[in-house]
């Protein structure tokens, strides 16, 4: 496994080690023990989800307030997406900086985002398998985002914005000007 540490303190490229032969191939895609020593965080990931995407679909930015806040760690099991971290961490250097990466079946990249951070995946090839991993349940109440749009950020999601498709929900987050 090889981690690389991005940008923003705390936010990791994993890259697993692949063994591939004639029948296909393996990978570790967590080892909790590897993964404490290369990065110098303890993770007690509690919940896994998946997301099932078409082309020019964007799910986020979104995260969990206070005692809610997640961790995550993302892969594409199926396709490609862009992924994007924001940090939101009050006081951070890199406060209001993104890093975006291409996460794909292809090159079985993982991100690691810590809490403290919006994140946000635009959906690049129909019939997207999206996979994550969470150190902290889902609280409805303490759902939050920023809109992906965000004319501060600058984050270029790889799609036309006619083909952009949000969620009802996404479509009315505000900037991150305006968070409490």
């Amino acid at each position: 496994m090889k981690v690389s540490e991005t940008e923003l303190k705390g936010c990791f490229i994993i890259e697993p080690q692949i063994f591939s032969d004639e029948r296909g191939y393996f990978f570790e895609s967590f080892h909790k023990d590897k993964f404490q020593q290369l990065t110098n965080i303890e993770v007690n990931f509690l919940q896994d989800n998946e997301a099932f995407s078409n082309r020019g679909i964007i799910r986020g930015l979104h995260f969990q307030k206070g005692q809610f806040a997640q961790a995550k760690l993302v892969r594409v099991v199926k396709g490609k997406v862009l992924d994007v971290a924001l940090d939101i961490r009050p006081g951070s250097k890199t406060y209001g900086k993104h890093f975006s990466i291409i996460l794909s079946e292809k090159n079985k990249k993982q991100l690691f985002i810590p809490r403290g951070f919006a994140h946000g995946y635009a959906v690049l090839e129909d019939n997207t398998v999206f996979s994550y991993k969470c150190d902290n349940y889902y609280n409805k109440e303490s759902e939050s985002g920023v809109i992906y749009n965000d004319s501060d950020l600058l984050i270029d999601w790889m799609l036309k914005d006619e083909e952009v498709l949000l969620s009802v929900k996404d479509d009315k987050l505000k900037p991150l000007i305006k968070l409490e």
